[in-house]
């Protein structure tokens, strides 16, 4: 029977909101179906992490603030992206390609991945030093997976599931190199272990530049149609409590901010709240 009251308007509104924030809903676009045909079994861990709206936005947010610091992906964003202009419609393409490709039929999962790759044959120039770079590069695309993996797990067991198992977690970098490899990057991390190997191997190739620092800002700024500045601003602020003291210091995100415990208990706060109004069970170890 459905639920009705007070609860079950609060619910409606709550999830229309969020869904209002992700989906273009102006051209029709509809939140995507959960498949069992998809790439992913359901509650697995890779449909666990990227089904958490809340964690899913802090560690979006934080991984492109990492990805900003290797030259080539940060180039390939100057040069081939609306994003200071529509920085809004650039993560919400990311995130629905994020659900195509985790929760979709697994046919409309390989549709996705091969559009990615036909745009990416066409974002290719040079850098300042005149060297070029291209976004088909695997090198360049093992560290945008592996900065946005990295980050979707540390922000879901942050903000989630503290007690989450290695396997798990394991599990889940399995799983989304699926993803990685459909899209030719390499070499792809199978394991946490192999990931913060990676991480640390990249450090060597990364810059910090006025330009990257730009984009930082940008993310860190932007007001997402929809959504309360105050979300945007305690999303953002957690994201960045959860980088790296490297990265942090590099994009110069390093003053101690008095908005860091605040913020980190009302993201908790919020991702319980939109938990419940998904009316997503709560995992069993979690804080």
């Amino acid at each position: 029977m459905a639920e009705t009251g007070p609860g079950a308007f609060l619910r409606q509104q709550l999830v229309g909101r969020v869904r209002a924030v992700f989906n273009d809903t102006a051209s029709g676009e509809a939140p995507v179906p959960p498949s069992d045909e998809a790439l992913f079994e359901r509650d697995t861990p890779i449909r666990m992490v990227h089904a958490d709206v809340v964690a899913m936005m802090v560690g979006g947010i934080r991984g492109l603030l990492l990805q900003m610091l290797h030259p080539h992906a940060l180039q390939g964003v100057l040069d081939h992206s609306n994003f200071r202009e529509d920085m809004h419609g650039r993560l919400r393409r990311t995130a629905r390609f994020i659900a195509v490709t985790t929760f979709g039929h697994r046919d409309a999962a390989l549709a996705s991945i091969a559009r990615v790759n036909r745009i990416h044959e066409r974002v290719t120039g040079a850098l300042p030093d005149g060297s070029p770079y291209s976004a088909r590069d695997p090198r360049t695309l093992a560290w945008v997976h592996v900065a946005e993996a990295s980050s979707f797990l540390a922000a879901y067991v942050r903000l989630v599931r503290p007690a989450m198992s290695h396997a798990e977690r394991d599990e889940y970098y399995r799983q989304f190199a699926v993803i990685a490899r459909a899209l030719g990057a390499d070499p792809v991390p199978e394991n946490q272990r192999e990931a913060e190997l990676l991480l640390a191997e990249f450090r060597k190739d990364l810059r910090a530049t006025p330009q990257a620092r730009e984009v930082a800002r940008l993310v860190l700024n932007q007001r997402p149609d929809g959504a309360p500045p105050a979300v945007q601003t305690m999303l953002g602020t957690e994201a960045t409590a959860l980088l790296p003291p490297f990265a942090r210091a590099m994009l110069g995100l390093d003053r101690p901010s008095l908005l860091a415990l605040p913020a980190r208990a009302a993201t908790w706060g919020m991702g319980k709240t939109l938990r419940w109004a998904f009316q997503q069970g709560r995992p069993a170890d979690s804080a």
